[in-house]
C-alpha cells in the first residue's frame, strides 16, 4: 500500500543513512557547486559584466549565448548520467534493508561496482533517446511554421501537450530500469525491456505514488529553502547596513555558499527518499509479478548470501500465485 511504501522508504534511509544520504549528496553536489560558483562570480564581477555588455557586439553576445547553451547541455547530460548511476547504486541498500541487512557506503559501492558500466550504457541510451525525441519535436514545429505558417501556431500547444504526456508515459514505464540493471544483472536494453514489462498494468498506481512523493518533497524543500534564500537580504541590513560594495560582495558570496550547502543537504534527503520509493516500487512489482516475496522469506529464514543483493538470483517471469506470490506447486505450496 501507499503508506507502506512511504514508511519503508523512511526506514530504508534511517537504517542505511551513510549510503543513502552519501549518494544523495553526490547527486546534488554538482548543482550546488555550480549555484555557489555562479552566484559568487556574478556578485564579484557585476560591474565588469555591465561594462562588457555596453561595448559587446552582437557576435560577442551570440557567442556567449551559444557557450552558455553548450555548457548547460553538457551539465544536463552529466547530471543525467550521475542520476542514473546513483539511482542504480541506491537500490542496493534499499533491497538489503528489506531483509534487515544494513549497508554502508563502501558496501554499496562494492556491490554496485560491477554494474556501473551497464548503468552508464543505460544512461547513454536514455540521453540519446531524449535528444532524438527533442530533435524530432523541434523538426515538426519548424515544418509546421514553414509550410502552414500562421495556422501552425494553433497546433504548437496541442503538440507540446501531447509530447509532454507521451514523455511522462514513457518515463513511468522505464522508471525501474536502473533497479533492474543492478538487481537482475541485465544489460541496458534488457533493463529497459524488463522495466516496461514490470510496470505493465501498474502505470496509474506508479504515477500516483510518484506524483504524491514528488509534491511532498517539493513542498518540504521549499519550506526549508525559502528562509535560506532570504538570508542575504536580512543579513546585509543587520551585519553590514552601511558597508561598501566589497563587503556586500563578500557577504553575498558567503551566504550563497551557505545556501548552496543547505540546499544540497535538503536535496540529498529528498533525492534519497524519492530513490528509495522507486526501489521499493521495483521490489513490490517483482513480488506481484515473480513471487519475489517468497524468495525473500526463504532467504530470511536460511540466512543465504548475507553479503549479496536480495533478489539477484531469483527467477523472473513466473506466474504468480492467485494475485500474489508464486505459482501452485512451487515452494512453499509444493512442500
Amino acid at each position: 500500500m501507499f503508506g507502506e511504501i512511504l514508511d519503508g522508504s523512511f526506514q530504508g534511509i534511517r537504517r542505511n543513512a551513510k549510503a543513502m544520504l552519501g549518494a544523495g549528496i553526490l547527486a546534488q553536489s554538482l548543482s550546488a557547486i555550480l549555484a555557489a560558483v555562479l552566484t559568487g562570480v556574478v556578485a564579484t564581477s557585476s560591474g565588469s559584466i555591465e561594462s562588457w555588455a555596453r561595448t559587446a557586439s552582437r557576435a560577442d553576445v551570440a557567442s556567449l549565448g551559444i557557450g552558455l547553451m553548450v555548457t548547460f547541455a553538457f551539465l544536463s547530460i552529466l547530471s543525467v548520467f550521475m542520476s542514473v548511476v546513483l539511482q542504480g547504486a541506491m537500490v542496493v541498500p534499499v533491497a538489503r534493508s528489506v531483509l534487515n541487512r544494513p549497508t554502508g557506503f563502501r558496501r554499496m559501492l562494492s556491490l554496485v561496482r560491477p554494474r556501473i558500466g551497464a548503468l552508464i550504457r543505460l544512461a547513454a541510451v536514455l540521453v540519446a533517446a531524449a535528444v532524438a525525441a527533442m530533435a524530432l519535436f523541434f523538426a515538426v514545429i519548424v515544418l509546421l511554421f514553414s509550410n502552414v505558417r500562421g495556422a501552425g501556431a494553433l497546433l504548437v500547444i496541442p503538440l507540446m501537450m501531447g509530447f509532454a504526456v507521451l514523455f511522462l508515459w514513457v518515463a513511468i514505464k522505464l522508471m525501474v530500469a536502473p533497479a533492474a540493471v543492478v538487481i537482475e544483472e541485465l544489460g541496458a536494453l534488457a533493463g529497459l525491456r524488463r522495466s516496461w514489462t514490470l510496470t505493465r498494468a501498474n502505470w496509474w498506481r506508479i504515477l500516483g505514488i510518484t506524483l504524491v512523493v514528488g509534491i511532498l518533497v517539493a513542498v518540504i524543500t521549499q519550506v526549508v529553502l525559502i528562509p535560506a534564500s532570504m538570508l542575504p537580504t536580512v543579513l546585509s541590513g543587520v551585519v553590514s547596513p552601511h558597508g561598501g560594495s566589497g563587503q556586500d560582495a563578500t557577504l553575498t558570496v558567503t551566504i550563497s555558499i551557505i545556501t548552496a550547502v543547505v540546499g544540497a543537504l535538503v536535496g540529498a534527503v529528498g533525492y534519497a527518499f524519492q530513490t528509495s520509493v522507486m526501489a521499493l516500487l521495483y521490489m513490490d512489482l517483482r513480488m506481484r509479478k515473480d513471487g519475489l516475496d517468497i524468495v525473500l522469506l526463504r532467504d530470511l529464514e536460511t540466512g543465504a548470501d548475507p553479503d549479496g543483493i536480495p533478489g539477484r538470483n531469483a527467477g523472473t517471469g513466473s506466474t504468480p500465485y492467485p494475485g500474489y506470490g508464486t505459482a501452485p506447486g512451487s515452494w512453499p505450496y509444493g512442500r
